[in-house]
């Protein structure tokens, strides 16, 4: 398992937009699953919505991201790099992200050649699948 602190080593995101809290299986290069906790003071909670605070699913698809390049970034000649948004495909939305839910999050990377690739990635809440994409990204410094 991997806390916050080992997972900036790792990846360049910092607050407010580092989105996972921590990995809780991975193995480099492969895959690699995580957590977020959803907490009520989350900065996007203020006006998204007033009344009724929903994760944005753009944040959903982008922790699964995050997730996926502490899997990428742990490769040897990856290391140091940045892991940037190549494409989002099939992205779907299926149930929304509330204050207080733990999302899980997987990204088994389906593809990885030079400097490109692809991961299939899923959040759940609980057992109930609630974001699913596909998603491709190109690795610079």
């Amino acid at each position: 398992m991997l806390n916050q602190e080992q997972i900036k080593a790792i990846i360049p995101h910092r607050d407010p937009f580092l989105l996972i809290d921590e990995i809780t299986d991975y193995e480099v290069g492969k895959y690699a699953v995580g957590k977020k906790f959803v907490k009520m003071d989350e900065s996007y909670f203020k006006g998204h919505f007033p009344g009724k605070p929903v994760m944005p699913g753009v944040l959903i698809i982008e922790s699964l991201a995050q997730v996926g390049a502490v899997s990428l970034l742990l490769m040897p000649e990856f290391q140091g790099k940045i892991a940037f948004f190549a494409g989002i495909e099939k992205a779907k939305f299926r149930k929304s992200v509330l204050p207080g839910d733990t999302l899980r999050l997987e990204c088994t990377l389906t593809r990885v050649r030079r400097q490109f690739g692809v991961g299939e990635a899923k959040a759940y809440v609980g057992e109930e699948l609630v974001c699913e994409a596909t998603i491709s990204f190109m690795v610079s410094n």
